[in-house]
């Protein structure tokens, strides 16, 4: 279902749900890390101003020069911009601040809703994977990401009104198609935060393959203190703990978008660590 084909261009995917707190940068970092890991070249772009993607990479958002307010407002090359990331294969294109003006300033640019998918032309044959970390919010940066990429990656916490606002979301998805990118698709619904101890993860997981049927992920990611933690390291969980089921889940995650066999992840290593009889 998730097999991606041999494309010329890179796949692109935008991580998007104006929720904060859902597992955006998360699974930005971590998706990305171990796509590399398994020998893709991939690059990440921050487009969110609070640059928590940069950051999880090791990268001091306070020391950066030219980030991607500059790839996108001033014109940039992406080579001007790319820093390396953990692995030689992996990229970012990072954030600071200075992104959070760009919303205003990028009113007045013709052709707005197009300024990240023109912009990436020159560098989208040099990688197999575009991965965008989008803000909390349906503005204008997002819209961007959504005009920019192939499909739409959502994720959901499995937490009470994880599905309250999507239609808004699904609304603006749909627009998107409808008038700036007939080609978007949705990548997939990935469930995150998942606890088998309560009866709401269930219930949550159960509501989503209702509504969203086979565009949900086998893989679920778990509430993990490590993956908590890693970030404030400016690691990626496999660089710090890759035994960590949230490693584990990760690595399942990048193997189901690859197409290939899932590793132990989802639903089964959760309920195994927490000895939950599956």
């Amino acid at each position: 279902m998730f097999h991606v084909e041999h494309f010329l261009m890179a796949k692109v995917i935008s991580v998007c749900n104006q929720k904060g707190g859902v597992g955006k940068t998360t699974t930005v970092v971590n998706l990305g890390y171990y796509l590399a890991h398994k020998g893709k070249n991939v690059l990440i772009i921050d487009l969110d101003p609070q640059a928590n993607a940069t950051s999880g990479l090791g990268i001091d958002k306070s020391k950066i020069e030219k980030s991607t307010y500059d790839f996108l407002i001033n014109s940039l090359k992406p080579s001007e911009v790319m820093l390396e990331a953990s692995l030689p294969n992996l990229k970012i294109i990072p954030s600071n601040i200075h992104l959070s003006g760009a919303e205003i300033e990028l009113v007045s640019f013709m052709n707005r809703e197009y300024k990240l998918k023109n912009a990436l032309k020159d560098a989208v044959n040099e990688f197999d994977f575009v991965l965008i970390d989008s803000p909390p919010s349906l503005g204008i940066l997002t819209i961007n990401s959504l005009a920019a990429c192939n499909s739409v990656l959502i994720p959901i916490q499995c937490e009470y009104y994880a599905l309250e606002g999507l239609s808004q979301l699904l609304n603006t998805v749909n627009l998107v198609r409808e008038n700036l990118n007939k080609d978007l698709e949705i990548q997939g619904v990935l469930l995150t935060m998942a606890d088998y101890r309560t009866n709401l993860t269930s219930e949550v997981i159960d509501e989503a393959k209702r509504f969203f049927k086979d565009k949900v992920f086998k893989t679920i990611i778990p509430r993990s203190i490590k993956l908590s933690e890693a970030p404030g390291f400016g690691q990626p969980i496999h660089l710090y703990d890759k035994h960590s089921i949230g490693a584990r889940t990760y690595l399942s995650l990048a193997n189901e978008i690859l197409g290939e066999p899932a590793v132990l992840g989802g639903e089964e290593a959760w309920k195994k660590e927490f000895s939950v009889e599956a």
